[in-house]
């Protein structure tokens, strides 16, 4: 299986003024954390980070401090998430039939996950990890009305990875760039030209991390994990 990693983003809700993946968790980047589940997966063969070149060098140091057994390749990004993850698409090996996508700000993500996810891909055109919504959720107006309570049961959270077929992928893709669609998931590419994406149940730890507080959480996850 093929992973690619967006990590071509800035930390400004963290306060950050660089890349918010090069920040430590408990003295480790946290890139190196999400590339450590991606080389305990027992089924991803081949990574692709994704990024700015002014973080090459600081990707490259951590790249040889953690020492992965599975090829890594940098990918240069582009403005926007969704053109980061076009060029990561074209910068697949040519042999690449599935891919998954997991954000690089989610860094507590087990390899169980991603390992489910690749296999779960195999047997669909497209899916995304996500967790059943537990707060109740309300639709507000620009004026700051409630309009309706939508039924919980049907949401969903939706997370990463993100698995898709390569080819299928790279004609949403396509089909985007050519009608100016703005999107902030790969799904959504897939929901707009009307192909199914199938639900694989995440993670309640595979948060992503944002600001400050959610740095402070993934700390307090990670020392639980390792008993510290």
């Amino acid at each position: 299986m093929h992973l690619l990693i967006p990590a071509a983003g800035m930390g400004r809700r963290m306060g950050s003024d660089r890349n918010k993946l090069l920040l430590t968790l408990l003295g480790k980047p946290l890139i190196a954390w999400t590339l450590a589940a991606a080389n305990a997966s027992r089924h991803i063969a081949w990574i692709g980070i994704i990024c700015q070149p002014d973080d090459e060098s600081d990707l490259k140091d951590i790249l040889a401090e953690v020492s992965l057994t599975k090829p890594v390749q940098l990918v240069t990004g582009g403005a926007t998430r969704q053109e980061s993850v076009y060029n990561g698409l074209q910068a697949l090996p040519a042999a690449a039939d599935r891919v998954l996508i997991h954000d690089g700000a989610r860094c507590l993500a087990t390899p169980d996950l991603l390992d489910r996810c690749a296999l779960a891909i195999m047997d669909c055109p497209g899916l995304i990890a996500a967790v059943p919504v537990k707060d109740t959720i309300k639709i507000v107006d620009k004026a700051g009305l409630i309009n309706s309570t939508p039924d919980r049961n049907y949401l969903w959270a939706a997370q990463t990875p993100q698995g898709f077929d390569v080819n299928l992928l790279k004609q949403c893709h396509d089909r985007g760039r050519d009608n100016a669609w703005e999107v902030t998931d790969d799904a959504a590419l897939f929901e707009k030209c009307d192909l199914p994406v199938r639900i694989v149940e995440g993670e309640e730890t595979n948060l992503k991390i944002t600001t400050p507080v959610d740095l402070a959480i993934a700390e307090f996850i990670l020392r639980q994990r390792q008993g510290i």
